[in-house]
């Protein structure tokens, strides 16, 4: 009976010890993965992609990613990932930019009106919505690697915003907003093809 009883009593003290390491031994992931010692981490897709575009559903994105390692304040790593990502957007957005207004100025030539006066209009308008677009850039998405603590930030700009301001330009003609807005359309595509290309490579 006596060994019975010891041998009931040593179970209840091994439970807990036994249980332990089970419990400590995964951890939840931003994914809803589940990351064991010794696995690989699952990375978020966003992560993995990078910077970039993407379409669908009728919207035009940039996105942005940012990261920050080695920073042990919670809010400053997390503000640089932050403004990291954001600059990310402004690369994008001034390349983009760049090739709207080159692509816009080649429509515009080969058209009927005057290419100098409507290209410096356009060419202000943008300088001008670009900033604000920008500053409307949001961020979407944070993850923290589980193990080395880096945070890494998702920034997202809608094209429809830019789209949007250059549409209310007083400014501009009905005839100029539209040669912008197919000019936008092909700057988009030629960007997004550029950035596949190199993606593949």
């Amino acid at each position: 009976m006596r060994k019975v009883a010891a041998m009931k009593h040593l179970s209840l003290l091994l439970c807990p010890l036994l249980a332990a390491p089970l419990a400590c031994s995964s951890q939840e992931t931003a994914t809803g993965a589940v990351n064991r010692p010794g696995e690989m981490v699952e990375y978020p897709v966003w992560v993995q992609s990078g910077s970039g575009l993407k379409q669908g559903d009728g919207h035009k994105v940039f996105f942005g990613v940012g990261s920050a390692t080695g920073i042990q304040n919670a809010g400053l790593a997390r503000q640089t990932a932050d403004n990291r990502a954001r600059a990310e957007i402004s690369k994008l957005f001034e390349t983009y930019s760049a090739s709207l207004m080159k692509d816009f100025q080649e429509s515009v030539t080969a058209g009927d009106f005057s290419a100098s006066s409507e290209s410096q209009l356009v060419q202000q308008a943008i300088k001008t919505f670009s900033a604000n677009t920008i500053n409307g850039a949001q961020v979407s998405e944070h993850w923290i690697h589980p193990t080395d603590g880096t945070i890494f930030s998702l920034c997202e700009l809608d094209m429809q915003a830019f789209m949007d301001s250059l549409s209310g330009h007083k400014e501009l003609n009905e005839k100029t907003k539209e040669a912008v807005k197919r000019a936008a359309e092909k700057a988009f595509a030629d960007l997004d093809a550029e950035e596949a290309k190199h993606a593949d490579e």
